[in-house]
């Protein structure tokens, strides 16, 4: 057993968090994952309404008795949804950890979460944010590498470089996050100063996770090259996984003066939804890290988080004392 400051905060057994992924953070991928001892989310902005965002959350304590929490990402957008209602559900309905993301305007809901006695755990992209975010009173740091799904920042740091970097600085804990998928990752990410990790995509290639067959199985296809960058030109960077799509969108956007909206037709939330609802591969984009390279199967979220730990286990009690020995 492994047993960190995150885990004692969280309440779980294992030191492995599921990503708050949009679209995918619905409460049978959260609950199992807290089922098998980690540490599950559901993603609010996935629900249209702030109603079903409690309603979800219900679903999921109908499917596990362990601790889960709830993701508030504040994106930059014209047509902002009532971020506040979505924070006010998370702590009317008893949750005690969220975790969030996004811009200045997640202050708001900091201050609706603090108040209702929920813990924070803020996704952060360079050390600077973190210390920053520490300095709020956040309660935790999720630090995410160059190599992750979404949006890595604009610095192009590795999680080797990062979390170290950020561990360092930061007193309050740290999970690592960008890149993970196996028992190798958990133990780099302890001994580079972590507490646990975060896994995104590795947990979208698990039967629970409610994504077609086709995507899952691009997962397994694409290797550690398998993702494209996009929206670098626009300071937006993002990483998703390599397909035709993703390919004509850096096309695109590699052309001189190309704006957004040169590609909106390609990326819209709306397209995206339906590529992983039908596994047309041709109908937008999809986030994928560079953890690819390690993804070889479709467990269940079990089989992966139990190979994870006796890997991991494996490492810490044979090979690396064997070394220390030597």
């Amino acid at each position: 057993m492994i047993r960190t400051r995150i885990t004692d905060m969280l309440g779980i057994e294992r030191p492995i968090v599921q990503g708050g992924m949009q679209g995918v953070g619905l409460a049978g991928l959260a609950s199992a994952v807290s089922n098998a001892g980690g540490f599950g989310i559901l993603t609010a902005l996935t629900q249209p309404t702030p109603q079903a965002l409690k309603d979800e959350i219900r679903r999921c304590r109908d499917l596990t008795d362990k601790p889960f929490g709830v993701n508030i990402t504040v994106f930059p957008t014209l047509l902002s949804p009532d971020y506040k209602a979505f924070a006010e559900v998370v702590v009317e309905e008893g949750i005690t950890i969220a975790e969030t993301a996004g811009t200045a305007a997640v202050a708001g809901v900091w201050e609706i979460l603090k108040g209702g006695g929920v813990k924070i755990i803020h996704k952060c992209t360079s050390v600077r944010h973190s210390l920053s975010a520490e300095r709020r009173g956040v309660d935790a740091i999720s630090i995410d590498g160059f190599e992750c799904a979404g949006h890595p920042g604009e610095d192009d740091i590795p999680g080797l470089i990062l979390i170290p970097c950020a561990a360092d600085k930061v007193k309050i804990p740290l999970i690592a996050s960008g890149g993970f998928g196996d028992g190798r990752g958990l133990v780099a990410a302890l001994a580079l100063g972590a507490e646990a990790i975060n896994m995104g995509t590795r947990f979208c290639a698990t039967r629970e996770a409610q994504i077609h067959d086709n995507v899952k199985r691009q997962y397994i296809e694409n290797d550690e090259r398998g993702t494209n960058l996009i929206f670098r030109s626009l300071k937006n960077t993002a990483r998703v996984g390599k397909s035709e799509v993703s390919d004509e969108v850096a096309r695109r956007l590699a052309l001189p003066g190309a704006q957004f909206e040169d590609v909106a037709d390609l990326v819209s939330g709306k397209k995206g939804a339906e590529l992983m609802k039908t596994g047309d591969l041709s109908a937008g984009i999809f986030w994928a890290s560079m953890v690819q390279g390690l993804i070889h199967d479709i467990p269940t979220v079990r089989e992966l988080m139990d190979r994870i730990m006796a890997e991991a286990e494996a490492i810490i009690g044979g090979r690396l004392r064997r070394l220390a020995a030597a």
